[in-house]
């Protein structure tokens, strides 16, 4: 992605970040264009753009909507998909999970003989740093809240021995298939790198269970890996999460449906969720606001994928 894209996503959390805070006075599309900087025209073909879909549309599924609808249900969505085997209702690809537990030979490894190719390129939701091994992506991590050089710093400590290398061609590649552009359908088969405990291998494989446009609770987590006292732990694990957005641990909400926190800077959390649950196939059509005259047309649920371990 370009840096139009960047410069696109700044504006669109500014836009959402609006919303939000006056989500009781239902701004008009004119309101929100203006705290923008741009003409309502602009601002509507600017947010499409970024999207996929209308500000219209966005605004059906605003973040409160989200938060105090989604967790009535998800406990048994989760829990059947997480037995299953399956990565949800809805998940846009397939993703291939080259797990590891970590051994206290691998601690002394520290990834040795390894090369890990990195990149800085533009999302949807603002510059990443990606890593990728031989055997998939290891690293995904937002800036915004952190320079370049600190986000390459702590993709260098997770790998203290590995050999890096800048390779801004092969990770563009990698975060086109992570990214889709709005509209276009994500390629299959994009394979994870991690390494983790035992325990934090199981909360990551939980998370890829979270449909899409989705959310969980730590104690919903913690029950569909059988530890059902162990939410704190399971915290832990969700923030150590390596791969942004592919392992989605911004879909982890409180118990009392509260945003919680995100590693990454909450502006951004709310607009994944809300960018989710908007452009999500399975989403059921919700009554329209002020900003919008007709309902969306309603689309057709996907068919659950399998989340398969390499």
């Amino acid at each position: 992605m370009t840096n139009q894209a960047l410069a696109d996503y700044a504006r669109i959390e500014r836009a959402i970040r609006f919303l939000d805070a006056n989500r009781a006075a239902h701004p008009s599309l004119a309101q929100v264009a203006r705290h923008a900087g741009l003409s309502e025209s602009h601002f509507q073909r600017l947010f499409t753009r970024w999207a996929g879909i209308s500000p219209k549309r966005y605004i059906q599924h605003q973040t409160a909507d989200l938060l105090t609808t989604l967790l009535r249900s998800e406990r048994s969505v989760l829990e059947a998909t997480f037995e299953a085997g399956l990565s949800g209702p809805g998940r846009a690809h397939d993703l291939v999970l080259n797990a590891e537990a970590v051994t206290p030979g691998d601690v002394a490894r520290a990834g040795d003989g390894l090369t890990i190719k990195y990149g800085f390129h533009g999302t949807p939701f603002g510059e990443c740093l990606i890593g990728l091994t031989p055997n998939g992506i290891c690293h995904l991590a937002f800036l915004g809240p952190v320079r370049r050089a600190d986000a390459l710093a702590r993709l260098k400590h997770d790998w203290p021995r590995a050999t890096f290398m800048a390779d801004q061609r092969s990770t563009s590649a990698a975060v086109a298939r992570a990214f889709p552009a709005p509209g276009e359908r994500a390629v299959p088969g994009l394979a994870l790198h991690v390494k983790g405990t035992n325990f934090q291998l199981k909360v990551w494989r939980a998370l890829l269970a979270v449909p899409d446009g989705g959310a969980t609770t730590y104690g919903v987590i913690a029950a569909a890996i059988k530890e059902p006292d162990a939410s704190r732990a399971v915290g832990t694990a969700v923030g150590r999460n390596p791969i942004s957005w592919l392992i989605p641990c911004h879909r982890v909400l409180r118990s009392t449906g509260a945003l919680g926190g995100y590693a990454w800077g909450p502006d951004r959390k709310r607009v994944m969720l809300a960018w989710e649950r908007a452009t999500s196939p399975a989403t059921p059509a919700t009554p329209a606001t002020p900003l919008s005259r007709t309902a969306p047309t309603a689309r057709r649920p996907s068919t659950p994928r399998v989340a398969r371990l390499a």
